[in-house]
């Protein structure tokens, strides 16, 4: 169990520095720090090594400013390491220094240290880890992701001013070029406002066409939201409070209708979030039930 808390912990702590600490090395020093000191107190410095060496493996494998090289399965493999750490390693007897003063009382009965380390683990991922596992899981069914056809719509009207600008300097070397002839100003002047009609024409198209002008609107805030939404699908569940965790799980759904109602026939919006929110969802049932088994067994 202990193992299995301290794979989690180092690995959503990692996260939660590559994401907010301005100093990432100061940020990663200080987390080797807590779980060498948590460790040491607990008698688990195998664990807490481990967990270290799991910590640095995963942001390796989870870049978090390019896609992951190796999908979502490194999530896969830690959620096996996890689960086989709790189901067949089991509680121990002995929590180290720390389990002779140890006490915290829940709703659900006493809560000893190793329980207590696995359940911080599994809040800790669910919090930006699970944000790269989802990201990694729309990558690798190669989902719709608005922000990168912005890109590809920005990229075309770039190209397509580029070759405006090249036809307008075509037109100044022809114009210099056939100074004083009638005829031929009147043939350039109808090839310039051809091709500027055709040029607003190309630009049009791409901005009606795209998603350019509707902007994320409808999906601003996943990353707070996701974080939010797992927890509280960890909590519900743990608490068995599953009226409730249907009607969150609904009320999402109808929040983001009017955004899905929008695809037309792509249904691009419809499998983001369809995608998104269910691998979300799993790692939260996922977490809730790695922490019953371990209070259970």
């Amino acid at each position: 169990m202990i193992v299995a808390g301290f794979l989690l912990l180092a690995v959503g702590a990692a996260d939660l520095v590559r994401q907010f600490a301005p100093r990432r090395w100061i940020g990663y020093l200080a987390v080797a720090v807590i779980l060498l000191l948590l460790g040491s107190v607990s008698d688990a410095l195998l664990p807490m090594l481990a967990g270290l060496l799991v910590g640095a493996l995963w942001v390796w494998c989870m870049p978090s400013e390019r896609p992951a090289p190796l999908g979502f399965w490194p999530a896969v493999l830690l959620g096996v390491l996890s689960i086989g750490a709790v189901v067949w390693l089991g509680a121990r007897t002995d929590a180290g220094l720390i389990g002779s003063v140890w006490t915290l009382r829940s709703p659900f009965g006493d809560v000893p240290f190793d329980l207590a380390i696995l359940t911080l683990g599994a809040a800790v991922f669910l919090l930006e880890s699970s944000n790269l596992v989802v990201r990694a899981a729309l990558d690798g069914e190669h989902t719709w992701r608005p922000a990168e056809l912005r890109l590809v719509t920005s990229d075309t009207a770039v190209s397509i001013a580029a070759a405006s600008d090249g036809v307008a300097a075509a037109e100044q070397g022809q114009d210099s070029s056939a100074a004083g002839s009638p005829v031929e100003d009147a043939d350039i002047e109808g090839a310039t406002a051809e091709s500027a009609s055709a040029e607003s024409a190309s630009v049009e198209s791409v901005t009606a066409g795209s998603p350019a002008s509707d902007p994320r609107a409808g999906f601003k805030g996943g990353r707070l939201i996701g974080p939010l939404e797992r927890i509280l699908v960890m909590i519900l569940t743990l608490a068995a409070a599953y009226p409730i965790l249907a009607a969150m799980l609904a009320a999402k759904g109808i929040v983001r209708f009017p955004e899905i109602s929008r695809d037309g026939e792509t249904g691009a919006r419809a499998e983001y979030f369809l995608v998104g929110s269910l691998v979300s969802w799993v790692i939260g049932l996922g977490a809730a039930f790695l922490v019953w088994w371990a209070a259970h067994s």
